[in-house]
């Protein structure tokens, strides 16, 4: 297949990887929220759809085209697979780890995630139109063989993973699991002095206290509650985002109801904030202050009661 970008498919039958078909559309390989996907292709990242399409000659299509509206790890190793479907096939493990460290933060080799940070620096640190993945994918081979060539992208955030694992490791960074299915929970606790350091999620960069690749290369919980101090985030992980196969997570609750509640014990201009279900991976947080007034055994009880009895908000199944 070639690549024509998102904007251009205009009367073009197209596939779509990674993202959401148009009018044209002939089939769509993506794990994203409601894409009609066969169900026989499905799987947890878009990367491994779209090898599976290559391994069913019974789900083949007439057309030539192959596209997606953002340019990410998982929709350049779903865009390659399509584009470059031999050589693609003989990387395809390796092509899967970085797809799994650019969407979920986990992955079997430490290079994967090192690969995942220089595609968001060549990506611009932004999903962009698409317009990317022709250099993209004239660069991912070498990516691939040669990840040594671009320390200078990934050296200061490796040692931002680096420095979580060893603070796992040694007891300095606890994760207390509550793994049971109506909570599906991990509480991170993290040393009250530790800084924000960049760190990248898909190809944009941000700031974290730990990094993400250690964390959930450390717990299989879907939902974690960061504790730094008197300092608290809830996360939902991008997994509860997806059509996710290789097992259900739990569904996303809306915490505005307890930011709401939150808000009401602190002072001043402090509140407490939720980027809504429906975002990538929605932070519950305290903005406004430097840090909360609320206790962390309080704190925990307080999340956990909430997330235990409020009603599913989002399905991505549907």
């Amino acid at each position: 297949m070639r690549y024509v970008p998102y904007g251009e498919l205009d009367g073009i039958p197209n596939v779509i990887v990674d993202g959401s078909p148009q009018a044209d559309t002939v089939l769509t390989l993506s794990h994203w929220p409601g894409t009609p996907t066969p169900a026989a292709l499905q799987d947890d990242l878009s990367a491994q759809i779209a090898f599976h399409y290559l391994d069913r000659a019974d789900h083949h299509v007439t057309a030539d085209v192959v596209s997606n509206n953002h340019v990410d790890q998982d929709g350049l190793v779903s865009m390659y697979a399509l584009v470059e479907p031999d050589d693609a096939l003989r990387r395809r493990e390796q092509l899967v780890d970085l797809a799994r460290a650019g969407d979920f933060a986990t992955f079997i080799d430490r290079d994967s995630a090192r690969i995942a940070w220089t595609i968001a620096e060549l990506a611009g640190n932004g999903t962009g139109d698409g317009a990317g993945y022709p250099e993209l994918m004239e660069r991912l081979p070498e990516l691939l063989d040669h990840p040594e060539r671009y320390r200078a992208h990934w050296a200061d955030e490796d040692g931002h993973l680096a420095t979580t694992e060893a603070g796992i490791a040694d007891g300095t960074i606890t994760i207390t699991e509550h793994p049971d299915a109506d909570l599906d929970l991990a509480v991170v606790t993290v040393p009250a002095a530790w800084p924000r350091r960049p760190s990248h999620r898909f190809t944009r960069i941000g700031a974290s206290v730990v990094h993400p690749g250690a964390i959930h290369n450390a717990t299989d919980c879907f939902t974690l509650v960061y504790r730094q101090g008197l300092r608290y985030e809830v996360v939902f992980r991008y997994e509860t985002w997806v059509q996710y196969m290789s097992r259900r997570p739990r569904a996303r609750v809306d915490l505005n109801p307890l930011a709401e509640e939150l808000t009401g014990g602190e002072p001043g201009d402090a509140s407490w904030t939720f980027g809504g279900v429906g975002d990538l991976e929605p932070v519950l947080q305290l903005v406004g202050a430097e840090a909360s007034t609320i206790e962390p055994d309080a704190f925990l009880e307080r999340a956990t009661t909430f997330l235990r009895s409020a009603p599913a908000a989002w399905n991505p199944y549907g």
